[in-house]
């Protein structure tokens, strides 16, 4: 992915982010009074994941921001991880949101409130329209990007529970069961776990420098031990800065010490094309001076000769 794609797909990612975080505010204003004027629990819970949506928003687009400051003597990765911290930030705020809503959900069942069924109708159609116009906004980005995909979960979740509440109280409506509103508000804290978990999930393994989603590092090993020349691997490792953003760094040992250059053309070529990953560092060693597996390669100078490809 070329630079020029990256800056243009991060400002088109800004400007919607922007454009759902007015919509979300907005309308987070009036369903908290509905909610509270209508006393009902769903509505509050959908005002709640509202609520973590704005913040979810704005911490994105703070993050994309940051994110395209330049790399410099103290960062010399850049900003990139900013957005994956925001994500994970997204995904542990929804999490306690939904414990809150589950705990007061099961109070309000043994003892439901009076619900002003009309009110909550009218306020949930409105979120349910906003809920889709940002959803809309957000949907080209989200496969891009974990930063954009949570701030989407959080408004799908939302949409979702906007049908929840709409249902709630249509049903409160024609048969005055108010312990609805409650069994609907736990409903949608306990869709919204799973789909919270996954982005955790995702987060963690970038901090913590796992393999990212969806890169097979065996089949990355085996096919560089294709290339002529090449009669091992080791040290390799994969880690992605931020969504899409993957870097590898290995050490290969070699028959013949004049192959250098084709081999590293070779390698980098199987790795742009065949797994996408365009960041690589790679360390040449004569076979018969390779270095073993259990020297520590962070804290050790090595003599050998190396060749970087960025």
């Amino acid at each position: 992915m070329s630079e020029h794609h990256d800056h243009g797909a991060s400002h088109a990612n800004e400007k919607t982010l922007a454009y759902a975080l007015a919509l979300t505010t907005t309308f987070l204003i009036a369903e908290i009074v509905g909610g509270l004027l209508t006393r009902s629990l769903a509505l509050l819970s959908d005002a709640a994941h509202m609520m973590t949506d704005a913040a979810g928003l704005a911490i994105a687009l703070v993050a994309i921001r940051i994110a395209r400051r330049p790399a410099d003597r103290k960062r010399t990765f850049g900003y990139y991880r900013f957005e994956i911290l925001a994500a994970a930030f997204n995904a542990v705020l929804l999490i306690f949101v939904a414990a809150y809503i589950l705990f007061e959900g099961y109070k309000r069942i043994a003892s439901p409130p009076t619900i002003q069924s009309t009110g909550m109708l009218v306020v949930a159609i409105i979120g349910l329209i906003v809920n889709f116009i940002s959803m809309r906004l957000l949907q080209g980005g989200s496969d891009k990007s974990l930063n954009v995909k949570g701030a989407y979960l959080e408004v799908w979740s939302d949409l979702i529970g906007s049908v929840g509440v709409i249902a709630a109280a249509l049903t409160i409506r024609f048969t005055g069961w108010a312990w609805v509103d409650a069994v609907v508000a736990v409903a949608i804290g306990l869709w919204v776990l799973p789909r919270t978990w996954v982005l955790l999930k995702e987060s963690l393994n970038i901090l913590l420098e796992g393999i990212p989603e969806g890169v097979d590092i065996d089949a990355i090993e085996q096919a560089v031990l294709k290339i002529p020349g090449v009669t091992g691997v080791h040290d390799l490792h994969i880690w992605a800065l931020s969504s899409g953003k993957i870097s590898l760094t290995t050490h290969l040992t070699i028959a013949s010490e004049g192959e250098h250059q084709s081999i590293l053309n070779a390698v980098s070529s199987i790795l742009a094309s065949t797994f996408n990953i365009h960041h690589t560092t790679v360390q040449i060693e004569n076979a018969e001076c390779a270095v073993p597996e259990t020297v520590d390669h962070f804290s050790e100078a090595h003599d050998h000769e190396s060749e970087g490809h960025p």
